[in-house]
């Protein structure tokens, strides 16, 4: 499905990129993960690279047009998601402004220095990782993640538009609440119950199955979706009252 395609996977020391990397070198892809941390494991190549500055995500798609001279799939996961991260009234102008840097500007330049090494080679398929936040309101505030996941969405609606007739497409993925390190590090049982209050299946999302998502988008079997965004979330982002846990079957005779 993906034999011998050259994929970037962005974010690939966390969790999500890892299970991204992982599930495209399944199907048969070269992968080559970037991120500011290095996690070589889950790759065929892996570049460290602060993804927020931009002679530095230059320098790594260079890198990658100087080995393969091509790229086929660029799947952008890298983001954060801080604890100073609260409500509009009380975020501070420093957490706002390095969630808008890590979330959006690295997208934004990953997107611009990767798709015309894609374009070179007759266009490609680009999933950007947004969340189901960046299309919905939330009691429990994040407003800088909302905000960024919002404009990645944007930004990949325009991405889509604009280069379809070249060949490449364009789509994200809005994964619910996935159950990470980072999640279980940043929300306690009262905010996991409040969130599962939400979520029909009554389970947060793997890793595994937003993997899954990007490599369908990003393979031939999803050759004319162009400009969707895919929610992995159970369900939550159009649930208002769930219901109640299915009844234990009765006792046999």
């Amino acid at each position: 499905m993906l034999e011998n395609k050259i994929a970037v996977v962005t974010g690939a020391a966390g969790l999500i990129g890892r299970a991204t990397a992982e599930a495209l070198r399944r199907e048969g892809a070269v992968v080559v993960g970037m991120d500011r941390r290095d996690a070589p494991h889950a790759c065929d190549r892996f570049i460290v690279a602060e993804l927020s500055d931009e002679e530095a995500v230059a320098a790594a798609f260079a890198r990658v047009d100087a080995e393969f001279g091509r790229l086929d799939v660029l799947c952008s996961n890298a983001g954060i998601a801080p604890a100073e991260d609260g409500s509009v009234i009380s975020t501070d102008l420093s957490a706002w402004e390095m969630t808008v840097r890590a979330n959006l500007t690295s997208m934004f330049l990953v997107n611009k220095h990767g798709i015309p090494l894609m374009l070179r080679g007759g266009g490609g398929s680009l999933v950007n990782t947004a969340s189901m936040l960046g299309s919905l309101g939330s009691a429990v505030p994040g407003i800088a993640y909302s905000a960024t996941k919002g404009g990645v969405l944007a930004l990949t609606a325009d991405i889509a538009v604009e280069f379809a007739k070249q060949g490449l497409r364009a789509n994200t993925v809005s994964p619910g609440p996935v159950e990470t390190p980072l999640f279980t590090e940043l929300v306690d049982e009262e905010g996991r119950r409040r969130r599962l209050d939400f979520v029909p299946t009554g389970r947060f999302t793997h890793a595994e199955e937003v993997a899954e998502a990007i490599v369908f988008l990003a393979s031939d079997r999803s050759s004319h979706v162009n400009g969707l965004d895919l929610k992995i979330d159970g369900g939550a982002s159009i649930s208002f009252v769930t219901a109640p846990a299915a009844p234990a079957s009765p006792p046999g005779p």
